[in-house]
């Protein structure tokens, strides 16, 4: 009798799927303004300081710390600096009406919140000491110039973006989006919108992968719904890697007389890895096919949406050349017992409470969607950890699984 193959545990099956990835490398320029979520092709420097000039952080007058010593003086305002204006140089004894943003004029070298300051006809009462410095916001202090501002395999978000507009670049080098294909197998899957006949269900995989790609900035082929026959799962799988980097389906994955995924990805190409020590998702196939990748996931809703968090979002990243692919988790308190540890690795549903700790969603059955909704972020759990109120869990939040 041939020895079952223990599984491979979410460490190992990270650790392999890292290692086999190939990163692309084609890449294209695109405007600043459009190249949101996309990833950086190369680092981009900066040919500025940032803020290229001191100046103000505060509405108020500029004026030589040294006159204002005694905590109340009149000093005469000679000029008035909008942002965008310079200044004369700043004469000794009088002050510069100055806007938030405005150039510090020469001389100056402190400024003087409004809020502690008295307007008389053409003089000002200062009510206040300054330090030499004082909401002065110095060149280059934020960035200086030749410093590399973002590096190479950035996902570019809303702050990035910014930050690239700030010293001027106009357009950015991103890499091209992946292709994925994706298909769906089970002949009890029924599209919203038609009859749900007796025994079928609605394909909600479908939709929940689909938008998860889309969510990384993948290019989706969808071949729709392939019947459950092996030669239908081979001729969809052969005519899906066609010009894609990835193939993704869910469904057929376990050892079902009705489950085709596994035996068509090895008459087509190979199988890498399968089954994985993680609950939900237990069955989890991956391998390559016609030089594109492919990953199967389980049909159980939220199998299929737990797993590609863990595994799928991880690699897609890793093959556009992000480094950095694991999840920020957080120590939080569970305010819940889970007393049937099991010998896998467990994501359990879980959201905040008002008091700062953890409440599990009643049912953690891999078929009840609704928990990913209700749900903050997944609890892990090594295999065989049980919890009881009150002790601290690791706790990755959905917002770092985007």
């Amino acid at each position: 009798m041939t020895e079952k193959k223990p599984l491979m545990s979410v460490k190992q099956a990270l650790s392999f799927l890292m290692d086999a990835v190939r990163p692309i490398q084609e890449f294209e320029v695109l405007p600043t303004l459009a190249a949101s979520g996309r990833v950086l092709a190369q680092s981009q420097t900066s040919l500025l300081d940032v803020p290229p000039m001191d100046n103000t952080q505060m509405d108020g007058y500029a004026v030589r710390a040294a006159d204002c010593v005694n905590g109340s003086c009149r000093l005469a305002v000679t000029q008035r600096i909008p942002a965008g204006y310079i200044g004369e140089p700043l004469v000794a004894g009088t002050a510069a009406r100055i806007f938030t943003g405005a150039m510090i004029p020469i001389g100056a070298d402190a400024v003087v919140m409004q809020e502690q300051c008295v307007a008389e006809g053409d003089d000002v009462i200062i009510n206040h000491a300054p330090r030499p410095g004082e909401w002065v916001r110095r060149q280059g202090e934020d960035i200086r110039a030749g410093d590399t501002i973002l590096p190479a395999g950035t996902r570019l978000r809303a702050q990035e973006i910014g930050l690239a507009a700030s010293v001027g670049l106009a357009t950015l080098p991103v890499l091209r989006p992946l292709k994925v294909a994706v298909f769906f197998t089970g002949d009890e899957l029924t599209m919203p919108g038609e009859e749900l006949k007796p025994g079928a269900i609605y394909n909600s995989n479908r939709f929940t992968l689909t938008a998860l790609l889309r969510s990384l900035g993948c290019e989706v082929t969808d071949y729709g719904i392939v019947p459950d026959t092996l030669q239908a799962t081979r001729d969809t799988l052969r005519h899906a890697v066609q010009g894609h980097d990835m193939v993704l389906t869910s469904g057929g994955v376990s050892v079902g007389e009705e489950d085709h995924i596994r035996p068509a990805v090895e008459a087509e190409g190979r199988l890498n890895m399968w089954q994985i020590a993680v609950k939900p998702g237990k069955p989890l196939a991956f391998g390559e096919v016609g030089g594109a990748f492919f990953m199967g996931l389980p049909g159980n809703p939220v199998s299929s949406f737990v797993t590609f968090l863990l595994f799928v979002r991880p690699f897609l990243l890793r093959m556009q050349g992000v480094e950095n692919v694991t999840p920020t988790a957080y120590s939080v308190r569970a305010d819940f017992d889970w007393l049937k540890p099991d010998r896998r690795q467990e994501y359990l549903r879980a959201r905040m409470n008002p008091n700062g700790g953890l409440d599990l969603f009643v049912n953690q059955s891999s078929g009840v969607l609704t928990s990913t909704v209700w749900g903050d972020g997944l609890v892990e759990l090594m295999p065989g950890q049980s919890v009881q109120a009150g002790e601290f869990v690791r706790f990755i939040p959905f917002c770092s699984l985007n």
